[in-house]
């Protein structure tokens, strides 16, 4: 692997990634059934697959950096190793992760001077991965996939939207709606085409990183519930997102927010 590489890079990622997937079974659905959500299970875990990816790359290079959410990063642009910034989400997905339903991932991105790289998502369980290199296709194991090309909504259409959506938005969607609880999966599942929209909200910088890289090569972007694009690098001081998002491609953005009407 040459380190210094976008193609040795994303060796990096695919292969901590797994890595940190296979530690995480080791938690996966243990969470204590005597209390709703078992947050000590939760915070043990995510703890473990970030010490582990934290290791994994100081070996691969000490002075790339790792995003940190809680505290304010420096923007100076850099030709020096610490231009390269690591964006992790341990687990995206976590009330589904520690009740013991499949639909949870590991989020790995990589930012050169803030710009978007590669992103990758990992889903354990089903075995399920999703990367791609900015500027590049996107791929689904060792597929390539792309966002749907069906001209469109109708019956036969499928909407993700968030948990408390109906407390938000009356909709005349015609087709399926459902919330699985995981936006990672969401969003790669619209990038495969399987989708073709979903709804986002209340998420963070490092919940969207690698899974909009995935998006955006495979035809699609994150959109703005008002139609407007939306620049995700505006919350790289780890603010949470207040606006709902649109994951899409562009052909079916229009179509599916007139089937939106806000409460």
């Amino acid at each position: 692997m040459k380190e210094d590489s976008v193609d040795g890079f994303m060796d990096f990622a695919v292969g901590t990634a797994k890595k940190a997937g296979a530690k995480a079974l080791a938690y996966y659905g243990k969470g204590d059934t005597a209390v709703k959500f078992d947050d000590s299970l939760v915070t043990e875990a995510e703890l473990s697959i970030r010490g582990l990816f934290e290791g994994e790359l100081k070996k691969l290079n000490p002075l790339h950096r790792i995003f940190d959410e809680a505290n304010e990063i420096s923007r100076q642009y850099s030709h020096s190793e610490n231009r390269y910034l690591w964006v992790i989400d341990a687990i995206d997905g976590v009330a589904n992760f520690q009740a013991g339903i499949p639909i949870w991932g590991i989020s790995i991105a990589m930012l050169e001077n803030f710009w978007p790289v590669l992103g990758v998502f990992f889903m354990p369980v089903t075995g399920d991965i999703f990367y791609s290199r900015a500027g590049g296709p996107a791929y689904h194991v060792s597929t390539v996939i792309s966002t749907s090309s069906q001209e469109g909504i109708t019956d036969e259409s499928l909407l993700f939207t968030f948990s408390r959506f109906n407390h938000h938005y009356r909709t005349s969607f015609p087709g399926k709606i459902r919330t699985m609880g995981c936006a990672g999966a969401h969003i790669c599942y619209v990038a495969m085409g399987r989708a073709e929209a979903a709804i986002l909200a209340n998420h963070s910088f490092s919940e969207l990183a690698a899974a909009s890289v995935i998006l955006e090569s495979a035809g699609g972007n994150i959109f703005t519930i008002e139609g407007a694009e939306f620049y995700l690098s505006n919350y790289l001081d780890g603010k949470r997102i207040a606006d709902h998002l649109v994951a899409a491609p562009a052909s079916t953005l229009s179509q599916v927010r007139a089937c939106l009407e806000l409460i």
